[in-house]
């Protein structure tokens, strides 16, 4: 009903002459509450193949990463089991130490992207 008014103003307008076509765009591109948005106003990135695309996208990219880190994490297990053989029962190098905490914090981070 609001819309129909606001037409009509506009017409009564221009039948006038008080109203430019610029003027026109304006007001017909104006939206109010309750109003149905024209095809043209809808957002690209509501497209459903658009979305279907973006998520194929990103959920490629997540498998990447997943096999990038578990490929990580095989060569620092290897390289920890090397330096572990190298050591004996009593002498704990830093480094094998530092070598599992980062192994452990890969594998927290693969084990909860694999979650979500």
């Amino acid at each position: 009903m609001l819309r129909l008014s606001v037409v009509g103003a506009v017409l009564t307008a221009m039948a006038s002459g008080n109203v430019s076509g610029g003027q026109l765009q304006q007001i017909q591109s104006q939206h109010y509450p309750g109003q149905a948005h024209q095809p043209t106003d809808l957002d690209p990135t509501t497209d459903p193949h658009r979305l279907e695309q973006q998520e194929e996208a990103r959920s490629t990219e997540r498998q990447k990463r997943l096999v990038a880190d578990t490929d990580k994490l095989l060569a620092l297990a290897t390289d920890l089991k090397q330096q572990v053989d190298k050591t004996n029962k009593n002498i704990l190098s830093v480094d094998v130490i530092k070598k599992a905490d980062e192994i452990e914090k890969l594998a927290h981070s693969v084990k909860e992207r694999m979650k979500g």
